[in-house]
């Protein structure tokens, strides 16, 4: 049996409209060893000859035209089982030489199950992606394999040559232990003596009379100075009765309980990182995401173009939570996805987190971090690796994701091997979940 017939080629569906990024994904597939099923405009496409098509994974390019067209062929796309891989056509059109090809071994990679993305010829590099769980103990000796060795050794410890130059002290037995050798060496102190008898004289003396107990009269005491006028009346010093306390029920208010919980918590958030691969992972994340989360989720994924709007599009379709788009003065409110443009940035209150605009985009330093939840997936910004080992050392919970359809690992691969929880995007989702997801009257998480 041939490798081709053990290994089948996978069979790939190609949506794009006619132009240069449908050419640009077109000779990416023909590099990439599948079986291209499908080529076609998502606009004219019809649903039912998609899902004839049967095909494993769907290659999309995204654009504002075809929007419309995604929606009317959700009911396929949605299908368990098929894959669904997102590229920006605007993107894909402009991609050419070195990065064309580069792109083309990780879309294969993702096609196809593995991680070798390096060139044709290249050394194969140790994998950077920790594994979770204990290293594997080491195989505890075979006490049968040993036997033969213990056996020979005893047999040949008479014929050892022993040390003639040392010879034991002849009042010491060895083996002696070294608390009773330092013992032998310490001086013998002598008892003390006793103390000499009193002399005859001294005992003949009269003991002297023991002086009679002092005796206090304790009537006479008095915790106040007594005054050399006149005595009171007995009635004039009657004690009079305290007034009652009285609340005043007229100026009672409820107390503001929102104010008396500590900033941070009210400015909760879950902060996700992403670039190049990162529509598909976020689309993950996103989607195994409880609705009754308790905090906001910022999303901050580098677009050429900066269409965040079709973002916003694509991650209401799967996600439970509503997606919005950030915009300068608004407030990030729980339970709620914000997508992030380049220059919108966030600002720390005693009621929450607030959008503003900020040329340089998220800041992490301004997230309170023992509140704060950060994941950088596929294509997150090196830049950013440093600020969220900061913020972790600060207590925020930090973590990056790893697994074949990490496109480039480089920022995600950092932080986990800092020390930081690692994942796929669902496993990740389930971790923020027992995390921020809002229980019921019973403890138990919805």
């Amino acid at each position: 049996m041939s490798v081709s017939e053990t290994h089948p080629a996978p069979a790939v569906a190609l949506l794009a409209r006619p132009g240069a990024a449908r050419e640009r994904l077109r000779e990416a597939l023909s590099h990439a060893d599948v079986q291209l099923v499908l080529e076609d405009d998502p606009n004219g496409l019809e649903p039912q000859v998609l899902q004839a098509a049967d095909p494993q994974f769907v290659v999309i390019a995204l654009e504002a035209a075809i929007e419309d067209a995604l929606e009317r062929l959700e009911a396929v796309l949605s299908a368990p089982g098929l894959t669904l891989v997102f590229d920006e056509a605007e993107l894909a059109a402009r991609r050419d030489g070195w990065e064309a090809q580069r792109w083309g071994r990780h879309l294969a990679a993702k096609l196809h199950g593995h991680q070798q993305v390096l060139p044709p010829g290249a050394e194969e590099e140790p994998s950077l992606q920790l594994e979770p769980g204990h290293p594997a103990p080491a195989p505890a000796p075979q006490e049968e394999a040993l036997q033969p060795h213990l056996e020979q050794a005893l047999s040949w410890a008479d014929e050892v040559p022993a040390d003639g130059l040392y010879s034991p002290p002849a009042h010491l037995h060895e083996p002696i232990a070294l608390e009773q050798a330092l013992a032998a060496l310490q001086p013998v102190v002598p008892e003390p003596l006793a103390p000499p008898s009193p002399p005859p004289q001294a005992l003949a003396e009269p003991a002297m009379p023991a002086a009679p107990p002092i005796s206090f009269d304790h009537t006479a005491w008095s915790l106040v100075e007594e005054s050399i006028e006149a005595p009171v009346p007995a009635e004039a010093v009657a004690p009079v009765s305290a007034p009652q306390p009285s609340f005043d029920t007229d100026h009672l208010s409820l107390v503001d309980l929102d104010a008396a919980a500590p900033a941070g918590a009210r400015a909760a958030s879950l902060l996700v990182l992403a670039g190049i691969g990162g529509p598909d992972a976020l689309r993950r994340l996103l989607g195994a995401l409880p609705a009754s989360l308790s905090v906001p989720v910022l999303v901050h994924m580098r677009l050429d173009g900066g269409r965040y709007g079709n973002l916003v599009k694509q991650m209401s379709r799967v996600s439970p939570l509503p997606v919005q788009l950030a915009e300068a003065g608004q407030h990030a409110v729980p339970g709620e996805v914000h997508v992030l443009a380049d220059d919108i940035g966030v600002r720390a209150a005693s009621d929450g987190l607030h959008f503003q605009s900020d040329a340089t985009g998220i800041s992490l330093a301004a997230l309170p971090a023992e509140h704060t939840a950060l994941v950088l997936l596929s294509g997150a910004d090196l830049a950013h690796v440093g600020p969220a080992l900061d913020l972790a050392a600060a207590g925020a919970w930090v973590a990056g994701q790893v697994g074949e359809g990490c496109y480039d690992p480089a920022a995600a691969t950092a932080v986990v091997a800092a020390g930081m929880v690692a994942g796929e995007p669902q496993e990740l989702a389930q971790a923020i979940a027992a995390r921020w997801g809002e229980q019921d009257d019973n403890g138990e998480a919805p």
